[in-house]
């Protein structure tokens, strides 16, 4: 008897079957979000180490504040406050938009740290002997140090994105049409938390492929000494 009420309640076929099709869209806006979340951040996170290695003072102390803001917030605020604060002073953005700006920040600043470690990594002395060469700066980091900076930061830098891009489930508080919003639309309507174990199976079968290409990249990509 317990386990037939635990098949009705949680496994409960005609209702699953129902909410499918929901389920399914926002499987697909998931998996948008999530693409242009990664290139966003990642892009941005690289520009930002970049620029960092210009070593401008004053640009390098703005970088730092923002990415250790940007680290220390819950992206959950900073989605709120994008969707909820900004429309005060005249801002107003979507809830994808601003789903999409807060985790692409937020990766950024990850990512910035990240490809500055890797970018110090390299030693000292491959920077002296592009230079040598007649290389200017922006050679020298192109053919020389990124290279080899990129190749030490797969690992961490595919965990961290990972991590990232599995908080697409904050949109469901703005209203964004993604895996739990469509669960908990569901389960609402059919009072019956069958969806929710729907919407577990798709970040399940999203995310699990993901975790398994972050675990090959990192071994067949990493750098080895």
């Amino acid at each position: 008897m317990k386990l037939d009420k635990l098949v009705e309640t949680f496994f409960n076929l005609p209702v699953m079957w129902q909410y499918l099709p929901k389920i399914a869209t926002g499987l697909l806006l998931t998996i948008q979000l999530a693409l242009a979340v990664v290139v966003t951040g990642i892009i941005a996170g690289l520009a930002l180490a970049l620029v960092r290695a210009l070593k401008l003072r004053a640009v390098n102390f703005l970088i730092i504040v923002a990415v250790d803001v940007l680290r220390a917030l819950p992206p959950l605020v900073i989605i709120i406050m994008f969707y909820f604060a900004l429309p005060g002073v005249g801002v107003r953005m979507s809830g994808f938009v601003a789903t999409w700006l807060a985790l692409s920040l937020v990766l950024a600043a990850f990512a910035e740290e990240i490809f500055w470690a890797g970018i110090l990594a390299v030693p000292r002395g491959q920077w002296e002997a592009a230079r040598s060469t007649g290389l200017s700066f922006l050679q020298t980091m192109r053919h020389v140090v990124l290279p080899q900076a990129v190749r030490l930061t797969i690992p961490p830098l595919t965990n961290r994105t990972i991590a990232v891009t599995k908080g697409t489930a904050l949109g469901a508080v703005v209203a964004v049409g993604e895996i739990l919003y469509q669960a908990q639309t569901a389960y609402s309507f059919s009072y019956n938390p069958s969806p929710l174990t729907l919407g577990a199976i798709a970040y399940l079968i999203l995310f699990v492929p993901v975790v398994w290409f972050g675990r090959w990249v990192e071994t067949r990509f990493a750098w080895r000494r």
